[in-house]
C-alpha cells in the first residue's frame, strides 16, 4: 500500500487498533518498537506502513476486503433472524445474499421500521417467548442478537435447562426447533467475561448439547470493517455436527483504512452526500453554554475547574477517567460507541462543531444504515433503535463469510486435517476453530436430536 494521509493515523486510533492503551504506545515509543512522525499542529502521527509487525495493520495493508466482496452463495440460503430490531443485521445479511423468510421482533416501532423500508420481508411481530418456530424447520440458517440478561445457575449442570428465564434460552430452542445448517449469536463483549466465565461456559455447554460445533467466538470490532464507530460485539458461529466435516471458515477481512466520523457526516466514500437534517434531542442551554467549551475530542477534562464541579456534581469525585462526560465528537475519528441516547450524561455524543447531540439521521450513518432507510416511532425509539443495531457494513462483512461457509458445506466436499483446529471441549462435544494454524485430526460427533 502506497503512502497516502488515509495512511496516518493518531496515537489513540492507534491503540484502539492494537489493543492497548496509550500508556503502552508511549513504552513502545521509548524502547524503539514504534515510531510516531508528527503533524502540523504538533500531535503525534503514525505511518501504519511502518507498523506491519502488527497482525492487526498487516492485515490492513494486505486486504482481502475486494476478494471477498465477490463472494455470492451459490443457492439462495433461507434464513430466520431473531431479536431483529431495526433491521441492522438484517439488511447486512441480505445484503451478503441471505434470503429471510422470517423477522421476529417485539418492538412495535421496530416492526413498523422493518415493514416500511421491507413489504417483502415477514415481520412476526410477537415476543419470542410464546412463538412456535417448527414449522420453519430445515432452514439454512438462523441468525439473532439475544440480550444479555443474567443468568440463573440453580442447576449444576449449566446447561440448556440452566438457562431458562434468558432469552438466550429461547434462542436456543429456536434451534432445537429448526435444526440449520448454520447460526450466528451476537452480543456484547463483555459477555465473555460475564460471571467470570461462566454464561459463556454454559452458552457453549447448550450448543454442543443441541448438536452443533462453536467455532471460538470471537470479538470483532466495527471500525475494521467500514464503519466510523469504536464499537465491538462478540460473534458466535456455531455448524451442525453432521456439516463439520465439510466447513471451511475464516472471520472477515478487514478494509484497507478505518473510517471516521467526517466519513459518516460528509460526503465522500461511505455517502454521495452530506447527512441530510433531521430530528433530533436538544441540550438545556446551560448544557449548551458549557459543552461550547469543549473542543472536538475533548470531554470533562478541558473544562475550567469550577464548571467540572458544575457539570459533574458527584461525579467529579469518583474514581475512573469519566471519558463519556461532556464528550465531543471528532472529525477526524472514529465516533464513540453509539448508545440509545446521544444526550445521556454519562455517555455524551456532542457534535464535532456544533453545541448539540448527534441527530437521528447522523446516528444512522454512523451505523451505516442506508440514507433510504427510514424510522418509525417517537425520537426516542428512533435513537433506541438505531443505538441498539449492529452496524450494517460489519453485518455485511460478517455475512459473506456466512456465505462463503455455506457455500463450503453445499460442495459436500470433506475439508483435511490442515484446515481445522479442535479448542476446548464441554460436555464431550468438541468446539472447533477452522483456521490453518495448527493441524489436527478431527472426530465428529453424530448430529443430536
Amino acid at each position: 500500500m502506497i503512502s497516502t494521509s488515509e495512511n496516518f493515523i493518531d496515537a489513540e486510533l492507534l491503540a484502539d487498533i492494537v489493543s492497548v492503551s496509550k500508556s503502552t504506545l508511549l513504552k513502545w515509543e521509548k524502547s524503539g518498537k514504534i515510531q510516531p512522525l508528527f503533524s502540523t499542529n504538533g500531535k503525534k502521527k503514525y505511518n501504519l506502513n511502518t507498523l506491519s509487525e502488527f497482525p492487526e495493520i498487516r492485515a490492513m495493508l494486505d486486504s482481502a476486503w475486494d476478494i471477498e466482496a465477490t463472494i455470492k452463495p451459490v443457492r439462495a440460503y433461507s434464513s430466520i433472524e431473531l431479536f431483529a430490531g431495526a433491521g441492522g443485521l438484517a439488511i447486512g445479511l441480505d445484503m451478503a445474499g441471505f434470503t429471510a423468510v422470517a423477522l421476529n421482533e417485539f418492538d412495535a416501532n421496530a416492526c413498523h421500521t422493518l415493514r416500511t423500508n421491507r413489504t417483502d420481508w415477514n415481520v412476526i411481530e410477537s415476543d419470542i417467548r410464546t412463538t412456535d418456530f417448527r414449522p420453519f424447520k430445515g432452514i439454512d440458517f438462523v441468525a439473532g442478537g439475544f440480550p444479555c440478561q443474567a443468568f440463573s445457575y440453580a442447576g449444576k449442570q449449566l446447561g440448556f435447562e440452566d438457562t431458562r428465564g434468558t432469552l438466550f434460552f429461547e434462542f436456543a430452542r429456536v434451534l432445537k426447533e429448526t435444526q440449520p445448517k448454520v447460526f450466528l449469536g451476537e452480543n456484547v463483549k463483555g459477555l465473555l467475561q460475564h460471571d467470570n466465565g461462566r454464561t459463556i461456559a454454559t452458552i457453549k455447554n447448550v450448543i454442543a448439547a443441541l448438536g452443533y460445533t462453536l467455532i471460538e467466538p470471537k470479538v470483532l470490532k466495527a471500525i475494521f470493517y467500514k464503519v466510523p464507530q469504536k464499537r465491538e460485539r462478540l460473534m458466535l458461529v456455531g455448524i451442525r455436527n453432521d456439516l463439520v466435516k465439510y466447513a471451511r471458515f475464516q472471520w472477515p477481512a478487514p478494509y484497507k483504512k478505518i473510517m471516521v466520523l467526517r466519513d459518516a457526516l460528509k460526503a465522500g466514500e461511505l455517502y454521495q452526500n452530506d447527512v441530510a437534517e433531521s430530528l433530533g434531542q436538544h441540550y438545556p442551554q446551560r448544557k449548551k453554554d458549557i459543552l461550547k467549551l469543549v473542543p472536538p475530542g475533548g470531554d470533562w477534562r478541558d473544562l475550567p475547574d469550577h464548571l467540572q464541579r458544575e457539570y459533574m456534581q458527584g461525579s467529579y469525585l469518583l474514581g475512573g477517567g469519566k471519558t463519556g462526560m461532556a464528550r465531543r465528537l471528532a472529525w477526524e475519528a472514529p465516533s464513540l460507541t453509539l448508545t440509545c441516547s446521544p444526550a445521556q450524561k454519562q455517555t455524551e455524543r456532542c457534535h464535532p462543531e456544533e453545541d448539540r447531540p448527534l441527530s437521528v439521521r447522523e446516528y444512522a450513518r454512523i451505523q451505516t444504515f442506508p440514507d433510504a432507510w427510514v424510522f418509525s416511532g417517537s425520537v426516542s425509539s428512533q435513537y433506541k433503535q438505531i443505538g441498539n443495531a449492529v452496524p450494517v457494513n460489519l453485518a455485511l462483512a460478517m455475512g459473506r463469510s456466512l456465505i462463503a461457509l455455506l457455500n463450503s458445506i453445499e460442495a459436500t466436499i470433506e475439508v483435511n486435517d490442515a484446515q481445522i483446529k479442535l479448542t476446548t471441549s464441554y460436555q464431550q462435544a468438541q468446539q472447533l476453530s477452522l483456521f490453518t494454524e495448527t493441524p489436527k485430526m478431527l472426530n465428529c460427533m453424530n448430529q443430536s436430536g
